[in-house]
């Protein structure tokens, strides 16, 4: 039977027998998302180019404009100069980073804040959290399924509700965090504004470094399917971590957060 006669019966095309088979497969969006944070996670040096070649590895060959796209949405950016995220609201005010060179040592004396992406079934979500530097205590936490700033102010009210104002609060030059809606809160309760440098990542460590425990040992363990699944988990995950000894501190969090306070009450 001719090729054309076999095409006709299974009603394929004649072009289509000279089809090369894809040699590997398209991966979808959101488990694209999920190799890039993974990657992201050990080196958050990689931009879109060094993002694509380590895909490359892993037998995935998305163009570098999807990588791009992706990494914007998810709002991961690399520690040198950065798109978007990191990026002010037009007309937002910059302010200095206040942290250089100061010992933080004690509770309440600097919190800080920022962002991350969550992978969620097939979709994702955003977190943020406020936590006390001195401690690592982790005050309060928000989920969302936008990166809007309502729910980081939010959060920020929250922790200010539950716990006496710190001295200095320290977030990243993200358009949430510059605007005048969260720069007012923290004005109103006259707390000091501390940005980090452009394009400094590290400048807020602390809460880089719970990010990548809330991954490692929760989130990419769970494999969260549903938003109310990762509510649960990340509440059980967060009053596990305040309560549970850290090996810097030799206590828990919580603990040396109130060590803090009583020891400044005594004072």
């Amino acid at each position: 039977m001719s090729i054309s006669k076999q095409c006709h019966l299974l009603g394929v095309p004649r072009s289509s027998y000279y089809q090369k088979p894809a040699g590997r497969p398209r991966l979808g969006d959101a488990l694209l998302m999920q190799c890039i944070d993974r990657i992201y996670l050990e080196e958050p040096t990689y931009g879109s180019r060094r993002m694509c070649d380590e895909l490359e590895k892993l037998g995935y060959s998305p163009s570098r404009d999807r990588v791009r796209r992706l990494m914007r949405q998810m709002g991961i950016e690399p520690i040198y100069p950065k798109p978007r995220l990191s990026t002010p609201g037009k007309g937002h005010k910059i302010y200095p980073y206040l942290l250089r060179n100061l010992e933080i040592e004690r509770s309440n004396q600097v919190w800080c804040t920022d962002i991350t992406y969550i992978p969620l079934g097939d979709s994702h979500v955003y977190l943020t959290a406020v936590m006390d530097w001195s401690s690592r205590y982790v005050i309060s936490w928000r989920l969302s399924n936008s990166l809007d700033k309502a729910f980081c102010i939010e959060c920020l009210k929250d922790a200010l509700q539950k716990e006496c104002k710190p001295e200095i609060f320290n977030t990243d030059q993200g358009s949430q965090f510059t605007s005048k809606a969260f720069t007012n809160v923290l004005k109103s309760n006259n707390i000091q504004i501390s940005m980090d440098g452009k394009g400094r990542a590290l400048d807020n460590v602390m809460i880089e470094r719970l990010w990548r425990t809330v991954k490692y040992v929760d989130i990419y363990i769970r494999g969260y399917e549903t938003m109310m699944e990762l509510y649960r988990g990340l509440d059980a995950f967060f009053g596990k971590y305040n309560a549970r000894k850290h090996q810097t501190l030799g206590m828990s969090p919580e603990q040396k957060y109130r060590e803090g306070l009583s020891l400044q009450d005594a004072a």
